[in-house]
């Protein structure tokens, strides 16, 4: 049967439309992350704040009415005006096996979609709250919000035009006295050259956001692919995560009263995985997610790895057994060179790729 493409609309279609991750993974993980309707629908509704400068469109490639593969095409003017590029994305791709076809199709008529709302190329594992595609360690449970993709996907992309642009590294750490120990004398080096190190829980709530967006904003400004939060975005990320924890962990460094250093980290929710029968979970498994930013003059005064620090032992306090470092740019070398000293290996690889329009650019 032939393929056909078409733009789901309305709360039921589109929440079909997203339940289609849960159908994918259903049958490739025998641990998962479940798709987040909650989130996920208002936005593709336009009742969210993540759809401020940003214009969404949901494609779903159907073989006998059946959904096989499907993606969205976003327009961020946010993006576009932050780093002068028309460059489109596309996020939340999704495909069965098999589904060459079905992704071929749904990709262009996103492309084309893109192509005609002025963008000049698409991206896809990177944007608004999209993370890379995943290359390898499939079976291991990642931290919430990582891809679990299959392997298959990268074949599926490629064969639908892409290529790659950006490669990524992921960064996970077994706990142990030594570093233990690493992290209580690095917490107090920090605080010994005046920083305070204080958590989100301890910001008074008039501040907590506004302080913390413009801290994430500056510090992440020139780092690649980034697009600026909102102060209403942030509120709503505070509030889904701020249940799991991510007040006591997630901390602002100030110097004088200045802020000058932003940790977000969200405890372990691996209780909200979806396991098949008989799988449980090994301690690597059950991990954290972590982003850190330093303000350009405090940098190089071990403001990066007193923060993680403290959350690092707060976790260990709470009996986590091993912990995330974050996900980080192949040649971001600032960021390895910290996880290393925070104790971190490399535990698995990703990919961002690029759809370039006119080809041969």
């Amino acid at each position: 049967m032939a393929i056909a493409v078409d733009t789901p609309q309305g709360a039921e279609a589109l929440t079909e439309f997203i339940l289609f991750h849960d159908e994918v993974y259903r049958g490739a993980r025998t641990a998962r992350w479940s798709a987040v309707v909650p989130f996920q629908l208002p936005m593709l509704l336009g009742d969210s704040p993540f759809c401020e400068d940003r214009t969404f469109r949901p494609f779903a490639a159907r073989d006998g009415g059946k959904i096989v593969a499907r993606a969205v095409a976003v327009v961020d003017r946010r993006y576009q005006r932050h780093w002068n590029e028309r460059l489109g994305h596309v996020i939340m791709f999704e495909a069965l096996p098999d589904a060459r076809e079905a992704t071929r199709a749904v990709m262009d008529a996103a492309c084309e979609w893109l192509a005609g709302q002025g963008a000049v190329d698409a991206r896809a594992g990177s944007g608004i709250l999209e993370f890379p595609f995943a290359v390898d360690a499939h079976e291991k449970l990642p931290p919430v919000w990582l891809r679990q993709n299959p392997g298959y996907y990268q074949g599926l992309l490629k064969d639908a035009g892409f290529e790659t642009e950006q490669g990524w590294v992921d960064y996970k750490i077994t706990v142990t006295p030594e570093l233990t120990r690493r992290w209580e004398s690095a917490l107090e080096a920090v605080r010994r050259g005046g920083f305070q190190i204080v958590p989100l829980r301890d910001v008074p709530e008039a501040r907590r956001a506004r302080e913390f967006t413009a801290l994430w904003n500056d510090t992440f400004k020139t780092h690649w692919g980034y697009t600026p939060f909102s102060e209403a975005e942030m509120i709503n990320v505070m509030q889904a995560f701020g249940m799991a924890g991510m007040f006591d962990t997630s901390v602002i460094a100030y110097l004088g009263g200045e802020p000058l250093g932003a940790l977000w980290v969200v405890p372990e929710t691996s209780m909200l995985a979806s396991l098949e029968p008989g799988r449980t979970l090994d301690g690597d498994e059950k991990l954290n997610v972590l982003g850190i930013g330093v303000r350009e003059a405090a940098r190089g005064r071990g403001v990066n790895v007193g923060m993680a620090a403290f959350a690092y032992l707060e976790l260990v306090r709470r009996g986590a057994t091993h912990l995330s470092y974050t996900l980080v740019l192949d040649h971001n070398w600032p960021s390895r060179r910290t996880a290393e000293k925070l104790g971190a290996t490399v535990c698995a690889n990703y990919l961002t790729y690029r759809r370039k329009f006119k080809r041969g650019r």
